[in-house]
């Protein structure tokens, strides 16, 4: 795994281009002025969320005593469910009607940005590459700045990509990222019928 491929997949989980109508459905009942400072703080919250899970992530994940081979074939299967829903999203209620008043981690930071599915993966990258940290933290930094610059400019986008465009680009995201999930679960079921037949050898 590299800085590069931990980037991209980062970037995919947080799903901007496909929070962009939540996000702005959220912010209609807040004052304009207040949606750029709101986008930076709740994306900030975000960041420093799943930085926690770096730091503190292989310490759970060996408490568990899960394998990397596991960790791998998990992760690959995470990444599917999602990839699976972004190619085909689901219907669901509108945010907005259950949010009251100026959002507050709950739901920008969280779920929307900092999800359990893009946790999880911080989890993975900490407990399968624990040598990488700094590598993770660059790809957390760089995914989160990506996804913050892209949430900034969200009315824009929408007006230039409409609804359609939007949905088009998360399906094409999806498709990558099904791909993405489908090597690292045959990574991990590689490595599992290696040990698996090692003792026969």
């Amino acid at each position: 795994m590299t800085l590069y491929n931990a980037t991209i997949i980062l970037i995919l989980l947080m799903d901007p281009l496909g929070n962009i109508p939540v996000f702005l459905s959220v912010l209609n009942r807040v004052e304009p002025t207040r949606h750029n400072f709101i986008i930076l703080r709740e994306s900030l919250f975000a960041y420093l969320i799943l930085v926690l899970f770096l730091c503190v992530g292989r310490y759970i994940m060996q408490g568990l005593g899960l394998t990397e081979s596991a960790l791998d074939m998990a992760g690959g299967i995470i990444l599917f469910l999602i990839a699976i829903k972004m190619i085909f999203p689901p219907v669901e209620e509108n945010i907005s009607d259950r949010q009251a008043g100026e959002p507050f981690i709950v739901p920008l930071a969280i779920p929307l940005i900092s999800g359990p599915s893009t946790m999880a993966m911080v989890l993975l990258f900490s407990t399968h590459y624990p040598a990488k940290i700094p590598l993770w933290f660059l790809a957390i930094t760089f995914a989160s700045i990506v996804s913050t610059i892209i949430l900034l400019f969200s009315s824009p986008l929408r007006r230039l990509l409409k609804t359609k465009g939007l949905s088009a680009i998360e399906r094409l995201m999806g498709m990558l990222l099904t791909v993405m999930a489908v090597q690292m679960f045959l990574n991990g079921l590689t490595e599992t019928v290696k040990s698996l037949m090692a003792p026969h050898l």
